[in-house]
């Protein structure tokens, strides 16, 4: 005679609670390791100071910006591939009549790499080059601006209707195509900010 598989009262109440706290623990830790290995996302760029100056030279600007490359982006300038910041500045007049007038445009752009024989971070601005012993002060170099000349006296009127359109990012249009394509809408590898401002 077979006897019954059926479960006691006591096991019966007890299966399902320990089937459901089995459940919690497994989800928590799935969630744990979810969170452990999530891209951290990357911290924004932030203006510091932004000053435009008007003087007998024309309209200065000066500003200094803070950021941190992110673990990616460090990552990939350490294997050799140099990255690439971009400042743009456009100065428009208000016309009420049609669009309003581009008076000057200017840009600057700065190369980052990195040098494993000397283990040296090299800065290029323009035709200048200048090596740093750490990425810290390498970086410091690129993200303070003063007196860059924007437009010149004569291009300004004194009517007070202009003002500037400012951006400052890692450019990866720069970076190599293949690269272009892995890092298509990651956020570690945006990083951007922008200002308006009337003068």
């Amino acid at each position: 005679m077979l006897r019954s598989h059926r479960l006691s009262p006591r096991q019966g109440c007890g299966a399902p609670r320990a089937r459901g706290w089995g459940r919690l623990v497994l989800w928590l830790a799935m969630a744990l390791l979810v969170t452990l290995h999530a891209p951290l996302r990357a911290e924004p760029i932030e203006l510091e100071s932004f000053d435009l100056v008007r003087g007998d030279d024309g309209l200065m600007l000066g500003f200094s910006a803070q950021f941190e490359l992110p673990r990616p982006v460090e990552d990939a300038l350490l294997k050799g591939v140099p990255v690439y910041f971009v400042a743009e500045a456009e100065v428009y007049r208000d016309r009420w009549y049609w669009r309003d007038k581009l008076v000057s445009s200017a840009t600057r752009t700065w190369r980052l790499a990195y040098q494993p024989l000397t283990r040296k971070y090299r800065v290029t601005f323009g035709g200048l080059h200048q090596s740093y012993d750490n990425l810290f002060d390498a970086l410091a170099s690129l993200r303070r601006v003063v007196s860059w000349r924007l437009a010149d006296a004569t291009q300004i009127e004194d009517d007070g209707h202009h003002y500037i359109e400012f951006s400052y990012r890692l450019d990866t249009s720069q970076l190599p195509r293949p690269m272009q394509i892995g890092i298509g809408g990651q956020a570690d590898w945006t990083l951007r900010v922008e200002r308006f401002k009337r003068f």
